[in-house]
């Protein structure tokens, strides 16, 4: 555990109000010195709130990663608990976030489900992946849990009945049966059902690590890289089209907290991130 909190979450999160409720997250893999490492990265709102470095995809190290997370969320609101966390069916990922926050409710990706289904769709079952593939989506626009819970059935049914064996056809069962899980996301109506969010924002880490031929260095420079390009993504501004859409404001983090400091992006990040000196007695020095 690190002597006292980083508080990168405050850096981002200036209303505790704010802070999200309704979570994705998900590991990258990436390389330090030619050794596998994941990224284990929190998203919520747009915003890049956790990232950390695991040594593996172990339950015991994505807890540490993850916990980097709750830890500072936690640093900023004391009883803080996320509502839903949307992950991929890794269940090291899933037990590591319901050791964290016991009272979250766990929210299988619907589109990684699918992108199984389609991976395993090869030339000569094109004739039955067209269908699937508009079953699987008609079932995930269903406004009902009752709804969905039937166009599963159907899709089951008829996937039994119509398609040839093979993994394309055991990956569509496999979603079927999964529907408990994916149901859960009606109880939560700003739930993510798919991981849209954070695999959006894993590419921009992918690319920078990727320019720059991965970590060189040790476990802790690599922390402190990934967590610098979260603060980035968070404060540097958006392209002009996202900007305009979201009426002027530049950046994810401004838009999550609905105000900026400056309007220069690196003066607003210098100044949000030297206002932490509230919290736990770690005050900034003065220049």
């Amino acid at each position: 555990m690190p002597k006292k909190p980083k508080l990168d979450d405050y850096t981002t999160v200036k209303d505790t109000q704010k802070l999200p409720q309704d979570l994705l997250a998900d590991e990258k893999h990436t390389w330090l010195n030619g050794n596998r490492r994941y990224i284990a990265m929190t998203v919520g709102a747009d915003c890049i709130l956790g990232a950390s470095v695991a040594k593996s995809a172990s339950q015991l190290d994505l807890t540490k990663a993850y916990g980097v997370f709750a830890q500072e969320a936690k640093a900023v609101k004391p009883d803080y608990s996320p509502f839903t966390v949307n992950t991929d069916g890794w269940s090291p990922t899933q037990k590591a976030w319901l050791y964290l926050f016991p009272g979250a409710f766990v929210i299988l990706c619907f589109l990684h489900a699918f992108l199984k289904i389609r991976d395993r769709a090869t030339k000569g079952l094109k004739e039955w992946f067209e269908p699937i593939k508009s079953k699987v989506w008609e079932a995930y626009r269903a406004p009902t849990k009752a709804a969905f819970a039937q166009r599963l059935r159907r899709l089951r049914e008829w996937t039994e009945k119509a398609v040839p064996d093979s993994p394309m056809k055991q990956h569509t069962l496999d979603l079927c049966a999964k529907r408990e899980q994916f149901i859960r996301s009606y109880d939560y109506e700003r739930a993510h059902r798919t991981s849209n969010m954070v695999d959006r924002l894993m590419k921009f880490i992918d690319r920078v690590c990727f320019d720059a031929q991965y970590f060189h260095g040790t476990d802790d420079s690599a922390e402190q890289h990934v967590r610098a390009m979260a603060l980035l993504w968070n404060f540097c501004p958006s392209s002009p089209a996202t900007i305009k859409k979201h009426q002027g404001k530049t950046c994810p983090a401004e838009r999550l907290n609905g105000k900026r400091y400056a309007d220069n992006w690196l003066e607003n990040l210098l100044v949000s991130a030297t206002m932490n000196g509230g919290i736990r007695g770690y005050q900034q020095k003065t220049l």
